[in-house]
């Protein structure tokens, strides 16, 4: 797992001072453990954005008034409408404390199928885990070279030592289908012709039922003349 030491700095806490935080370029943050004090700390916004945004996961050092933590960036918030951070959770690693994290995928090779025309679709691009500190991968390398049309891959296709997948074991995360054919000009007039011949016969169906006549009811006279045979 890669290291990255951040330019962390104390920070006040509340509403204004958080908001002054934010107009200097700067991210409101906590970091936490069981045996850590929440300590509240401020970071540049660009260097919040590369942890966020990076394809693997990264061991964070942080240090705020003469101590210093290893942490992973357990949460983050952005604007709804800028996209810009607005507060970051970091999490303490402490040795033999089990957490739960979310981690990248990485997909690795080209499937058979994709290579004979097939449609590769990635459906999934990180992945829940739980695991020690020492575990912590930089991300889960998933083969797909095998796959053939119609084939898929699912979490519980994944092994890792060390790791527990969190993430719902039938969740799929790669499949291959079959390209989309594009159908011919013949195809489309013959398909248009069958649908007229359908409409024909639905219409021609409903006129023999509108003009059939209801069963005549019987004149008293008819009554009567039965009512003599009998």
């Amino acid at each position: 797992m890669q290291d990255v030491t951040i330019d962390s700095a104390a920070r006040e806490t509340g509403s204004k001072a958080a908001s002054k935080i934010r107009q200097d370029g700067q991210v409101p943050c906590v970091l936490y453990s069981r045996n850590t004090d929440a300590t509240p700390f401020q970071m540049p916004a660009l260097q919040l954005k590369r942890i966020a945004f990076s394809r693997q996961m990264q061991r964070v050092n942080v240090e705020v008034n003469d101590d210093s933590w290893d942490c992973i960036l357990k949460d983050y918030e952005l604007h709804p409408v800028s996209d810009e951070p607005l507060h970051a959770d970091f999490q303490v690693l402490e040795e033999g404390q089990e957490l739960a994290l979310t981690v990248p995928l990485r997909y690795v090779g080209t499937p058979f199928g994709q290579q004979e025309g097939g449609d590769t679709q990635y459906l999934l691009d990180k992945i829940e885990i739980a695991c020690e500190p020492s575990d912590i991968p930089e991300h889960v390398e998933v083969n797909v070279e095998d796959l053939d049309i119609g084939d898929s891959l699912h979490v519980y296709d994944l092994e890792a030592d060390g790791l527990t997948f969190r993430t719902a074991p039938q969740q799929t995360l790669v499949t291959v289908v079959a390209p989309f054919v594009e159908p011919t000009e013949e195809e489309v007039v013959e398909e248009e012709v069958l649908e007229e011949d359908e409409l024909a016969e639905e219409g021609e169906r409903a006129d023999t039922e509108e003009g059939e006549a209801p069963d005549a009811e019987p004149t008293d006279e008819e009554e009567g003349d039965f009512e003599e045979d009998i």
